[in-house]
């Protein structure tokens, strides 16, 4: 196989403008509502956030594993998809200083295969463990007028906990400010 190495988003059919103005369009929508006065920032970060009393902010995400589905079915290897999925919204969390609290998955599919899912749990299970959050459910949902029998798609949710005057949100990063980089795993 022969990669392009001028891949863009563009040309695999992802349009980064139009994901921007959807955002936008999502601003406009809740411009137009009263606001609650408990959520803390707006819309396009890494997670929300929303005051529960004193000092303390919850932080919630959802995201999913993408097209890295696509290799997993290639490969076979399906554990890393649930490391992945933890990893994908850990990461959004303590992006704003939140520490994780607890995982949901979400797994749609044409067809229940245990062994693949069992896979992909062991993976969310390892990495909950390693991110220090429980697994607190999720659903499973087989849809097969929707997937194929081997079509599935995965998505999680974490929420975690911040000091409100511990959110990061980039306003007092300044010239001179350490950035440390983390090995990934």
């Amino acid at each position: 196989m022969i990669l392009d190495k001028k891949l863009t988003y563009e040309k695999a059919g992802v349009s980064i403008e139009a994901g921007d103005l959807w955002v936008e369009t999502i601003k406009g929508m809740l411009e137009r509502r009263p606001k609650d006065p408990n959520c803390v920032g707006g819309v396009g970060g890494f997670a929300g956030l929303y005051r529960i009393g004193g000092s303390k902010c919850i932080a919630a995400c959802c995201d999913g594993v993408g097209t890295k589905l696509e290799l997993a079915k290639e490969t076979g290897i399906y554990r890393g998809l649930g490391q992945d999925l933890v990893a994908m919204n850990v990461n959004d969390l303590v992006t704003g200083g939140a520490r994780p609290l607890f995982f949901l998955d979400y797994v749609s599919c044409g067809k229940l295969d245990t062994k693949i899912f069992g896979e992909i749990l062991d993976g969310i299970l390892d990495a909950c463990e390693e991110s220090m959050c429980a697994l607190l459910g999720g659903e499973t949902a087989e849809m097969p007028d929707v997937y194929g029998e081997k079509g599935f798609d995965l998505a999680g949710f974490a929420v975690g906990m911040v000091d409100e005057d511990k959110i990061i949100d980039g306003k007092n990063v300044k010239e001179g400010d350490v950035i440390l980089g983390l090995r990934s795993s």
